[in-house]
């Protein structure tokens, strides 16, 4: 007569060993992780066309990548209001930080390319005597959403539309994009599922681990006419743990082979939606994601002795904070360290994630509540998003002299 409990209690055990490793099964593995290509801010020309001739194949492309930054520099000088003049090529060696190739052939001594160049953004801008800061939205976390043959998906699996936003360049956009890799917990925290999900208390949870203030969620619904042929995208620009709809279209590529270009056709278009919604007030943070204020109940004594103004840190428990900043250089990150270090009440501040070019991850511990050093960083000028034990920080923009105007304000 004892056996049936204890089968079914080892049943019931069974259902548990088998729901955790359906979890396990989620997360582990599989080939999903698409890191962002690029997320500096440097200055990008894109579809640069050269077509030159040299001794070999090698001094082809050589003089090829030349005459693209000398194009390139020409476009870029005229964009930000510099006359368009050319520069020694010595000079635009030291500006330019990469050379993106999109269609290249090399012959024996002739070289055809389409070219995209990356100018560094402090230098450039001190050449043409202008300010190297951009108006940025505050941090938002992007869930790019994909439907095909019915099936919904985000970070599950690899998908042709989450690279499409990895190869996407921030740099001349005015959103602050978060773009997460999709690996680890990333599948079970931001899923088609999350994006229906309207509930702030939760939202505001996973948004303060990927330090975000709002979400952004692109979504592409792709209609196949026969396997192979044209593939037609129907672009969706959501916001908000609302999913509401702020725009939307259509765009259409005659074979399954151009999808990739479709892809990248309709994350561009939605960039610009973005800037346009923001530009216009419609990208506001929901309050609802705010972090509830803290206040004391109504019958709470009011002490008024002065000797108790001064707090005791050292006796404060000592919390890890995690700290996520813009580093274009190693000396935005030496510069971060020691205005983290020079914050009363931190211990220590290292760099845990570096990423020159990108945001780099620091471990800041500080004794006492992590409220009280977001309160500390902005009272010394910083900009501080999430909450909790992850911080996102950036210098807020200075105040430009009457003559002198921001680079993305002449953008054409």
């Amino acid at each position: 007569m004892r056996s049936r409990p204890f089968l079914a209690t080892a049943a019931a055990i069974g259902v548990v060993v088998l729901g955790a490793g359906a979890v396990l099964a989620q997360i582990e593995g599989g080939d999903r992780g698409v890191a962002a290509v690029d997320s500096s801010n440097d200055y990008e020309v894109g579809s640069v066309s050269v077509d030159v001739s040299g001794p070999n194949a090698q001094a082809a492309r050589a003089a090829g990548w030349r005459e693209a930054q000398r194009k390139a520099w020409v476009q870029l000088s005229r964009r930000l209001g510099g006359g368009g003049g050319l520069v020694p090529d010595g000079t635009l060696d030291s500006l330019v930080t990469a050379i993106v190739v999109g269609r290249e052939q090399i012959g024996p001594n002739r070289y055809i390319a389409q070219l995209g160049v990356l100018f560094d953004r402090a230098r450039t801008a001190g050449l043409l005597g202008i300010s190297s800061y951009t108006t940025r939205s505050p941090p938002l976390v992007v869930v790019p959403v994909i439907w095909s043959a019915g099936v919904g998906g985000v970070f599950e699996q690899r998908t042709a539309w989450q690279e499409a936003w990895a190869r996407f360049r921030t740099s001349t956009s005015e959103i602050d994009y978060i773009r997460s890799p999709g690996n680890g917990a990333d599948p079970l925290l931001l899923n088609v599922g999350q994006t229906q999900r309207p509930a702030r208390g939760w939202w505001r949870k996973v948004l303060d681990l990927y330090g975000g203030t709002d979400v952004l969620i692109p979504v592409v619904r792709l209609r196949r006419q026969w396997p192979g042929g044209p593939v037609i995208g129907e672009f969706e620009a959501r916001h908000g743990p609302d999913n509401r709809l702020l725009s939307r279209f259509a765009l259409r590529a005659g074979s399954a082979s151009a999808l990739p270009a479709l892809l990248d056709a309709g994350v561009k278009r939605l960039d610009d939606i973005y800037q346009a919604a923001a530009r216009g007030g419609y990208l506001r943070g929901d309050p609802g994601l705010a972090p509830p204020p803290t206040t004391l109940p109504d019958d709470a004594p009011v002490v008024s002795d002065p000797s108790l103004d001064v707090v005791d840190n050292a006796a404060a428990p000592v919390v890890s904070v995690i700290v996520q900043v813009e580093t274009p250089d190693a000396g935005a990150v030496a510069s971060t360290e020691g205005s983290l270090r020079g914050v009363p009440g931190v211990r220590s501040a290292t760099t845990s994630s570096l990423a020159l070019g990108g945001v780099s991850l620091m471990v800041v511990s500080f004794a006492g509540d992590p409220a009280d050093l977001r309160s500390a960083l902005e009272a010394r000028g910083w900009q501080v998003f999430g909450g909790g034990t992850t911080l996102r920080i950036r210098r807020a923009p200075q105040l430009l002299p009457p003559d002198l105007q921001p680079d993305n304000a002449t953008a054409g």
